[in-house]
């Protein structure tokens, strides 16, 4: 099984690079600036199945829903386009109503992205993404105070220090179990909704916008999805998910 699975991460790893590549070609426009732009000039089409998303058999969210509608970013902080995206979005986030949850996802695809994937997971159990995430894409694609490919442990501990955590906890988390089993859970969702590139948005574990779309279409085709699942109650039913691992995660920050 094991081998297979390399065999898989093999094969997608590449995928994910080259989408990241592709969609960094046009960075520059779709900087800061494109969250600015009109919602409105983006609503003139309507999304359709298998053109702008697909639907996902046998469709589970990520985490329970309770009642709210699920939405996943999967990225990675050394993909070029997640970093142009991340305004993009964070000013999309600020505008949904209390039964959206938007929830970023690393995408532990192997490499190199697996120490940024370990980073983020161990920052989310300290609770110092909000203080952290936006710092960590700058730091990496803008000051290049970190390397896309090859950074440390202790360098990433180093970084997570400079915004509060414990130098010498925050690496003994980013190896713990608990973010271990989160890897783990990331890697089953992203294998399970078939996504293979990033920035990529899941909703409620049932749409995956497909890849290669202006931000503002994707986020056009996010909020056609929401107000499907919220005509349809989807997030009244609770949702389930794969097991969380809450107990685990208190374990990172002892």
């Amino acid at each position: 099984m094991k081998t297979f699975r390399h065999v898989i991460l093999s094969l997608i790893l590449p995928l994910a690079l080259v989408a990241c590549a592709e969609d960094d070609a046009a960075a520059p426009a779709a900087s800061a600036q494109q969250s600015a732009a009109a919602p409105a000039a983006r609503e003139a089409f309507e999304p359709v199945a298998g053109t702008h998303y697909v639907e996902i058999e046998n469709p589970e969210p990520f985490m329970p829903l309770n009642g709210q509608i699920e939405v996943v970013e999967v990225f990675g902080y050394t993909c070029p386009a997640c970093a142009s995206f991340e305004p993009v979005i964070s000013a999309w986030k600020q505008r949904q109503a209390d039964d959206v949850r938007v929830t970023p996802l690393a995408a532990p695809f192997g490499g190199y992205w697996q120490p940024y994937a370990k980073a983020f997971y161990a920052a989310e159990a300290m609770d110092l993404l909000d203080a952290t995430h936006k710092a960590m894409f700058d730091a990496v694609h803008r000051e290049r105070s970190l390397p896309p490919q090859g950074v440390t442990t202790e360098a990433l501990a180093s970084f997570y220090a400079a915004h509060g955590a414990d130098e010498k906890k925050f690496a003994q988390a980013m190896e713990s179990f608990a973010v271990s089993g989160q890897m783990r859970r990331a890697l089953k969702f992203t294998e399970r909704t078939g996504v293979d590139a990033t920035p990529t948005m899941v909703v409620n574990g049932k749409y995956r916008v497909l890849s290669g779309q202006d931000f503002q279409d994707v986020l056009h085709i996010v909020d056609h999805l929401v107000e499907l699942e919220r005509a349809a109650g989807a997030g009244d039913a609770g949702g389930e998910a794969a097991p969380a691992a809450d107990a685990e995660a208190e374990a990172a920050t002892e």
